[in-house]
């Protein structure tokens, strides 16, 4: 794989000195990928990629900061065309959603291991979408629909259901939810599979993202 990506150029943004460098050199000494930028400021990220011909751009998203996804939307409106790829702790946040929403090609939890980025940029370099730790095949036809539908439709979702659906944007854990609605954690599992089945995901992140396109999730709640 990482043969293939040797004329892959990409940038690193992050705001941890010590992630970002030793992310450069592992990419490059032991991969042999050509990291062409790096800052440590994500709001400076458009910036540098504006003088710079890359192809992916890992941004670093922190539990709590507006900066990558001002970046974000900085990219879009300049029109800068870079695959970016999210490096973050927490792959179910609510900002995960909104970078992906935003144009974000893929999510990678920091913690993986460094076969699971090199298989995320050769994905997104194919035009496919990443979350996680696995290739979402369906993410394509996914991302249609949810562009084509009507904002507000709850897809055949239950109170209880869309209530679950808020708490995993959110970033809460099974258990966090089942303590958030005075449930058993077996009883979120189970409202948590049939809502997988309503919108077609086939993850949390999946599933907070289809949400937020389609306006599901920060609405009144049907009668």
């Amino acid at each position: 794989m990482s043969g293939s990506l040797s004329s892959v150029r990409i940038v690193i943004a992050d705001d941890q000195p010590i992630f970002r460098d030793g992310l450069r050199r592992l990419l490059q000494t032991n991969f042999g990928l050509q990291v062409v930028g790096r800052t440590s400021c994500a709001v400076d990220a458009a910036a540098v990629l504006r003088s710079l011909d890359a192809d992916i751009l890992l941004l670093g998203l922190p539990a709590s900061a507006p900066e990558p996804l001002k970046a974000l939307r900085e990219i879009a409106a300049l029109g800068i065309q870079v695959r970016t790829i999210i490096l973050t702790d927490g792959i179910g946040s609510a900002d995960a959603a909104e970078a992906l929403r935003l144009g974000a090609r893929g999510v990678v939890p920091k913690n993986a291991v460094i076969e699971v980025l090199l298989e995320s940029i050769g994905a997104v370099m194919a035009g496919r979408y990443w979350f996680g730790c696995e290739l979402a095949t369906d993410a394509n036809g996914w991302r249609e629909l949810a562009a084509a539908s009507r904002p507000g439709n709850t897809f055949g979702l239950t109170e209880r259901e869309l209530e679950i659906v808020q708490a995993v944007t959110d970033g809460n854990s099974n258990r966090e939810i089942a303590t958030r609605l005075s449930i058993s954690e077996n009883t979120v599992k189970r409202h948590l599979r049939h809502a997988f089945d309503k919108l077609g995901a086939s993850n949390r992140v999946e599933l907070a993202v289809f949400a937020a396109h389609h306006r599901v999730i920060g609405r009144s709640r049907p009668a």
